[in-house]
């Protein structure tokens, strides 16, 4: 990976304590806080960035004329969402309110959720559009369970389901939840839970779509064997990063499993990197790191705009009716070549296996509805 040069003029001598320097025989001037800023970014992509992985496009799914750059206004141009209803999970900052201003602004309902009802109340007062703020606290199975019961309790088709909220420790100081590991529980088991709770909902509308935010660093930094099964809690092995990691390629593969699941129904399931972003998501990161990721994002990351639009590409895009168990990254697919468990349909299986098992308690058994249930529901 190359790292950020660090900009130096040769027209003035550098200055200590007020006096001149001559370094290397060359008059140079460094601008103390540029280079602060660039080390630290350089820093941060070393945590937190692997490169050097190979990908391809994935066959037989159309690829888009978006790219890296893309926004999630232009993604959707043209789009007209009215009637529609989204479900997105952390509205409340980030690429999750900008989903959900963009998809409310083509007309869509979009219902937001976040730990704090308060919060979610105020982004949903901050776009335009119509929207619901609920409660969802992804961390507590019996808030996960409220909050789908709630939006089932609406009583309409869920178009979009977007799951977003994320998690990221900081200071490698590792937490559990009733004996698993903090990560996999909010950023894979309590959506586990959501989906599951949501299924039938989607089922009923046109065509449902369920988008997962995951991340490159299901890649990058998960563990070398993918899902550690008999050691959810990490007890061998701990670290922030590859926890994080190891939550995303739960994701990955959670999707690809249930796009196996849900075949012949007219959900589809799709997983998706947003891109390096300067987000609320490092708020744990000690304030060294928050600078350098700051620096990072604004040197060679993604813009909020621009984080969001892959995922409003996959809610939204025509094209991707029939798409589904695809990991995307720019607006398309891609296939992750190498020594990684991205596409690895046994560890998936086995995933919501092994999740079912922890999660029993709070699922429910699907029974697909067909629309005319869903009326004879209405009407009760």
């Amino acid at each position: 990976m190359k790292t950020p040069s660090i900009p130096i003029e040769n027209q003035a001598p550098m200055r200590r304590n007020g006096r001149s320097t001559r370094c290397l025989g060359a008059l140079m001037k460094i601008d103390r806080r540029r280079f602060l800023a660039y080390a630290g970014a350089s820093l941060t992509a070393s945590q937190l960035v692997a490169c050097g992985e190979n990908k391809i496009a994935t066959k037989g799914i159309p690829r888009s004329r978006f790219s890296e750059a893309s926004t999630a206004e232009e993604v959707t141009e043209g789009i007209d969402l009215t009637g529609r209803v989204a479900v997105v999970t952390g509205c409340t900052s980030g690429i999750g309110l900008e989903t959900m201003r963009v998809l409310a602004s083509r007309g869509a309902y979009v219902i937001g959720s976040s730990r704090s009802l308060e919060r979610a109340e105020e982004a949903c007062r901050s776009v335009v559009g119509v929207t619901s703020p609920v409660s969802l606290d992804l961390g507590n199975f019996e808030s996960v369970v409220q909050c789908a019961e709630s939006i089932r309790a609406m009583k309409v088709p869920i178009d979009m389901l977007i799951c977003n909220a994320g998690y990221l420790g900081g200071g490698n100081e590792k937490q559990l939840i009733d004996g698993v590991e903090k990560h996999f529980v909010i950023n894979h088991l309590g959506h586990f839970i959501f989906v599951n709770r949501l299924l039938d909902r989607l089922f009923i509308a046109e065509q449902g779509r369920i988008v997962i935010v995951a991340s490159r660093t299901a890649y990058t930094d998960a563990p070398s064997d993918g899902i550690l099964f008999d050691d959810l809690n990490f007890s061998y092995d701990y670290s922030d990063r590859m926890a994080y990691g190891h939550s995303k390629l739960a994701n990955v593969l959670f999707s690809l499993r249930l796009s196996t699941l849900l075949k012949g129904t007219r959900i589809s399931c799709n997983s998706l990197h947003p891109g390096i972003i300067d987000t609320e998501i490092d708020r744990n990161f000690n304030s060294f790191m928050q600078f350098g990721m700051k620096m990072y994002a604004a040197v060679g990351g993604k813009t909020i705009q621009e984080g969001a639009a892959t995922t409003c590409y996959l809610a939204t895009n025509a094209a991707l009716a029939t798409t589904t168990g695809a990991y995307f990254e720019d607006c398309n697919a891609v296939t992750v070549l190498g020594n990684n468990h991205m596409h690895d349909v046994p560890m998936s299986e086995k995933l919501v296996q092994v999740s079912e098992e922890i999660t029993a308690d709070f699922l429910v058994d699907q029974k697909y509805p067909t629309k005319e249930s869903l009326l004879d529901d209405r009407s009760s």
